[in-house]
């Protein structure tokens, strides 16, 4: 008997339908729904439920893009800007361009990712949901860069740095129209994309002499272009014009919670990647993958 291929666009519904189903509650006030191609999906599982508390929930978009799928879906949308003071977002879904084994996401493909970052650092959990291809052992394995939200007026000064910090050919993100310039984000601001060599986790640099046996010593902190995935980030943001850095990182929303603190945090608590043969890993922390077959 063959084995049977998932299409890309099943497995994106079908991780979708696996997080909501775990991550979802009907009688939540505010839900975040992310820019992602995946995040149609997650919109569809919920309405698929077709619980009348439903129309009450108050959907919170990360941007343009994501506003029109809760629009078209005939939910209510609410701007990140007019929540209540104090208020978080008990879940918030959206996807990654690549997931690392500690949780680590690269986003920001769809260009979206100051609003992203600001929807899932203001939610109780952030839930992460894609296709197998995003499923990697350390970042930047198969996605190229990590992309960077920059004023328009700094753009030449921050690909500078960006080369100082050992990134190979930073580029300005054109619009896939001829003529019309750089890719615009909902703030008016430019996209650059900056490739670096593969981000290593805190533990490889316990065992940099095994890794980089030309590198004894390396502690992620930009040797030969070799970072580590948190260091990079905080270097990057401190870049004048930079507004927002496509790595998440540090702790998840309930992580944040459970040491006092009163907003979320970057990573997810969960990732789930709809997998070619039709089920669904899921990726935890502390906890490793773990597999539903759909």
């Amino acid at each position: 008997m063959g084995t049977t291929t998932t299409t890309i666009e099943d497995a994106k519904r079908n991780a979708a339908n696996a997080a909501v189903a775990a991550h979802f509650d009907p009688s939540a006030r505010y839900i975040g729904i992310g820019s992602g191609s995946t995040i149609a999906f997650v919109v569809e599982a919920i309405q698929a439920l077709a619980d009348p508390r439903i129309a009450s929930i108050n959907f919170v978009p990360t941007g343009y893009q994501s506003r029109q799928v809760i629009l078209n879906a005939g939910l209510k949308d609410t701007k990140f800007d007019s929540l209540p003071t104090n208020t978080l977002i008990d879940v918030a879904f959206d996807g990654a361009d690549e997931v690392d084994e500690d949780l680590n996401c690269i986003k920001g493909g769809g260009a979206c990712l100051y609003q992203e970052k600001i929807v899932a650092t203001h939610a109780k959990k952030f839930v992460c949901v894609a296709d197998h291809r995003k499923l990697q052992p350390r970042l930047l394995t198969k996605w190229p860069s990590i992309p960077i939200e920059v004023e328009p007026l700094a753009a030449r000064a921050v690909l500078s740095a960006l080369e100082e910090l050992g990134s190979e050919k930073p580029q300005i993100r054109a619009s896939s129209m001829q003529k019309a310039g750089p890719i615009k984000t909902d703030q008016d601001n430019f996209i650059v994309d900056a490739p670096f060599k593969t981000l290593l986790l805190p533990k490889d640099i316990l065992k940099s002499k095994s890794l980089y046996p030309a590198h004894e010593g390396v502690q992620g902190e930009g040797e030969d272009g070799v970072w580590e995935v948190e260091k990079l980030a905080r270097e990057i943001k401190e870049i004048e014009g930079v507004l927002s850095v496509g790595l998440f990182f540090g702790m998840n929303g309930e992580e944040v919670l459970a040491k006092g603190g009163k907003k979320g945090g970057q990573k997810p608590v969960a990732a789930y990647f709809g997998m070619e043969d039709g089920s669904v890993v899921v990726r935890r922390k502390g906890e490793g993958e773990t597999k539903i077959n759909v």
